[in-house]
């Protein structure tokens, strides 16, 4: 138990942004792939609802990852979750307009813009989760 505890506290010196970047591209692939399936079972043409079940399903994954992998914090659970919340709202919204846009107005296939749009919404949830769900205040 001592060796987990001597790892986890050396990852956790690491600088935010890295770990950020290495969890991150973890949840999105998850992220990614459950909305791949989503649309290989129910069609291109449910392409929202797909969002809708990406997000439902990879949030909580996220927020677990997020707490202890990235931000390193203890305690409040709920408060940090019910914050995290409030930041995937706000993220699945920017999701939704920019996959709309992409699909609508510049790439048109529905792949390769939610993976775009996934990856431009991940900076606005990084400074989300770092200045407000994971705020440490001193």
């Amino acid at each position: 138990m001592e060796a987990v505890s001597y790892i986890y506290s050396k990852w956790c010196k690491i600088p935010d942004k890295i770990r950020f970047v290495l969890v991150g591209g973890v949840n999105a692939a998850i992220s990614y792939v459950i909305f791949a399936v989503g649309l290989y079972l129910l069609g291109e043409a449910h392409y929202q609802a797909c969002v809708i079940l990406q997000w439902s399903l990879s949030s909580v994954f996220s927020y677990f990852n997020q707490k202890f992998f990235v931000f390193c914090t203890r305690g409040n659970y709920i408060h940090e979750y019910l914050k995290c919340c409030s930041t995937w709202a706000i993220s699945y919204v920017l999701n939704v307009i920019i996959l709309e846009l992409l699909i609508k107005f510049a790439i048109k296939n529905v792949y390769l813009s939610q993976f775009i749009s996934i990856f431009l919404v991940s900076v606005v949830t990084y400074v989300l989760f770092k200045y407000f769900a994971f705020k440490v205040t001193k």
